[in-house]
């Protein structure tokens, strides 16, 4: 190994490890690490910025002053930030008896909520199965007096009252969305 290239090595390793290393664009990387030049460097001090760098960090500020963000968004992003790589702790080093204690663990607790999914379904499917036959029952029945068959089934089947005096289900009063309204009550709202 030439002896000529030992002094920039230091040279980069004292670089790299005297100052944070800050992730910038690929230009300013290349620039201050120099790995195999043997003359010396031209760079400013570690402090200083380029023109191009105070310009684009002014950009940004006037255009944050500006822009006012949706709330939504800024909730999402909050809500997002969880998921972002920096805090996903890293994956769980086990020896095997410790790994096949969690796994048999983790086993059992998913059996035990497939279990009580499994007994809430047959629970539902029993229940539906009950109102089926109920409804057949008053399909196939023939209505009181001289009614004809179904007449019950069809008076069962009527929704009058249910929502109200006005017929109109509460489902219906605003469209189904997944965020609430910008504005929650219009007070100036004339018929």
């Amino acid at each position: 190994m030439s002896t000529s290239l030992l002094p920039s090595f230091r040279g980069l390793a004292s670089r790299l490890l005297s100052r944070p290393f800050a992730f910038t664009s690929t230009l300013a990387l290349t620039q201050q690490c120099r790995a195999l030049s043997t003359t010396s460097s031209t760079q400013a001090p570690p402090g200083a910025q380029t023109k191009a760098e105070k310009k684009e960090r002014e950009k940004k500020k006037k255009g944050r002053g500006e822009q006012q963000r949706d709330p939504k968004i800024i909730n999402m992003l909050k809500h997002f930030a969880v998921l972002s790589p920096r805090r996903i702790p890293p994956p769980l080093r086990m020896g095997r008896n410790r790994y096949l204690r969690h796994w048999t663990i983790h086993r059992a607790w998913m059996l035990w909520l497939r279990k009580q999914r499994e007994e809430r379904e047959r629970n539902w499917m029993r229940q539906w199965q009950s109102m089926y036959a109920a409804c057949e029952e008053l399909r196939l029945t023939s209505g009181p007096g001289t009614r004809e068959e179904g007449y019950l089934y069809r008076v069962a089947m009527e929704k009058k009252g249910v929502y109200g005096l006005n017929p109109i289900p509460i489902e219906y009063a605003r469209p189904q969305v997944e965020t609430p309204p910008k504005q929650a009550w219009n007070h100036d709202w004339k018929r």
